[in-house]
């Protein structure tokens, strides 16, 4: 433990760094519980930026745990805003036209366009919390309705009236003339039609706790109390209002929004509290290099990356690089999938110090599973990889998951979904995935007459072999055909000379293109002993007769839409 705790304390990896930005603050302030948060703005259907949120704020929490010893107290709150005004109708939801009657209203006063929950809130609330349950985050969820109408942001509200214009010196410097004539931290809520009002304040009574406004349509004057669920507050100040009486010590925000914690944290201080520590990451960005956004719809929602791949290698795409914008669309799946395979295949072979540094220690809380080793009746083991199982499917132009068994326990009998569940999980999101990204672009190539040679030259070469030939001997045998094409011949390579000259990848790009219809893929040598010595045979017949190009026309013809 001694040495876990002082490879901790130097250890680069970021959670860590952050995590010793919290113990500096405990230090200074002698408590014994850190509250961490994250926010959520319920205006949209939950999507993975939330997630990451939550997933990336759990990480730190841990490392800090491991340096405190669990000395400290920590508790992680995740907050929705679920007062705050519908200011549009979503792209992406059912009964537009239900919703669009009650714009302005907040979130938890609007119907639910799905007929499952009390509000429109309080249904995105559920999908949140359904998905934080379903990956075991540990964390109290908070309402801003419940907070705000049951009184116990009463005596922050009330202090934060009594500094009213200190308030406004802070904001008001930052809009424009018209905007900053008009503006107010407070909003009161109508009380006969439950909307949001955004007006100018004509009055402030911070003996009383109320307001004066006028209804800017009717003229009619109102005095409402800023307490009890009456008003909220604009989001920069609730934001600094909630820090504030919450005592919250660390929060995460994007990059769009350093500007907006920098004003949060200057209304904290004008409250006599201390902003948290926090961390700005970059944004996820879909397809065509756009910020996602809730309400567009656009980027990956959680339930389609759960589709395709676990849990595990969402909280990997997350883990990695922070402070850098990342497509988050379909074709980060495969990567991020074997990307946490292979840190969790390194994971048993490494030191301590080493360990720290590994993604999957901080994915799985210090205590990530083994890896699971598909081993050969030779004794030889092989990790199986998303993109192995991938070409298998590819090969073998199968959406059934048993499909790739059959090939899995050829190799190893002794494999089961039962010994080896990870891989059984595996199988399946490999099928979905190719059936709906990889097969649709495949795109097939004619070998050339060198090509045609060097692919008859292969075929003949592991007709040689044993059946049973280990994935090394079958490499070897790829690059001894190569060695003697002058094409594939790489003078270049380390070590070599002209009786043994190096292999040029362009090899290995033509089996890619020719056998498998891709520009990329697996170690040839291990594909070949997990798909069949006999079978590769039968798949370069195939190629060389044209059977894969003419199959897979077809394909795309049936899939092309009905003219």
């Amino acid at each position: 433990m001694s040495s876990l705790l002082e490879l901790a304390g130097q250890a680069n990896a970021w959670p860590f760094e952050e995590a010793r930005k919290i113990l500096r603050r405990i230090k200074a302030t002698g408590q014994r519980q850190v509250l961490f948060e994250t926010g959520y703005g319920p205006s949209g259907l939950p999507h993975i930026g939330t997630f990451g949120e939550v997933a990336r704020t759990t990480m730190v929490r841990h490392a800090f745990r491991v340096l405190t010893q669990d000395e400290i107290e920590t508790r992680l709150i995740a907050f929705s805003d679920d007062m705050d005004g519908l200011r549009k109708v979503p792209d992406n939801i059912p009964n537009k036209e239900l919703v669009a009657a009650h714009l302005g209203k907040p979130l938890t006063r609007v119907p639910d366009p799905f007929g499952a929950h009390a509000s429109f809130g309080a249904h995105n609330n559920a999908r949140l919390r359904a998905f934080l349950d379903q990956f075991g985050f540990d964390y109290e969820f908070a309402s801003a309705t419940d907070y705000y109408t049951s009184g116990r942001f009463d005596a922050a509200l009330l202090h934060l009236l009594a500094h009213y214009e200190e308030v406004m010196a802070i904001m008001l410097p930052t809009f424009r003339e018209e905007r900053a004539a008009t503006y107010s931290p407070f909003l009161p809520i109508h009380p006969r039609t439950g909307i949001v009002m955004q007006v100018p304040i004509d009055a402030i009574d911070a003996a009383k706790g109320e307001l004066s406004w006028r209804d800017p349509e009717t003229g009619e004057s109102f005095a409402t109390p800023v307490t009890g669920g009456h008003c909220k507050l604009q989001w920069k100040p609730d934001w600094a209002m909630r820090w504030y009486a919450l005592g919250i010590d660390y929060e995460m925000a994007g990059k769009d929004l350093i500007e907006s914690v920098k004003l949060s944290g200057a209304i904290v201080r004008a409250l006599g509290g201390t902003p948290p520590e926090g961390f700005n990451y970059e944004l996820f960005l879909d397809e065509k290099g756009q910020k996602i956004s809730k309400s567009k719809g656009n980027g990956l929602t959680i339930e389609e990356w759960l589709t395709y791949a676990s849990p595990e290698s969402l909280s990997l795409f997350m883990y990695q690089k922070p402070s850098a914008a990342k497509r988050l669309y379909f074709d980060a799946i495969p990567r991020a999938v074997d990307d946490y395979l292979g840190f969790l295949d390194a994971y048993p072979r490494q030191e301590t110090k080493e360990r720290l540094g590994n993604p999957v220690w901080h994915i799985h809380s210090g205590a990530p599973p083994a890896p699971e080793i598909l081993r050969h009746e030779n004794g030889q083991g092989t990790a199986i990889t998303f993109g192995m199982l991938l070409n298998l499917a590819a090969v073998a132009n199968s959406e059934d998951p048993q499909v790739l068994w059959g090939f899995l326990r050829r190799y190893a009998p002794d494999v089961s979904p039962a010994s080896h569940p990870r891989l059984d999980r595996l199988a399946s999101y490999a099928v979905r995935y190719f059936r709906d990204f990889v097969r649709p672009a495949k795109t097939y190539r004619a070998p050339d007459e060198v090509e045609r040679e060097a692919l008859q030259k292969l075929s003949d070469a592991l007709a040689g072999l044993p059946k049973d030939a280990s994935a090394e001997d079958i490499q070897t045998a790829l690059y001894d055909i190569a060695r003697k094409i002058p094409r594939y011949q790489d003078m270049k390579a380390k070590g070599a000379t002209p009786e043994r000259p190096g292999v040029a990848n362009d090899w290995f790009a033509m089996l890619y293109a020719v056998l498998l219809g891709e520009a990329r893929g697996p170690r040839f040598g291990s594909f070949v002993a997990l798909y069949g010595i006999e079978e590769t045979g039968k798949l370069i017949a195939a190629a060389l007769a044209g059977d894969l190009l003419r199959e897979h026309a077809e394909f795309l013809a049936q899939k092309s839409p009905q003219r």
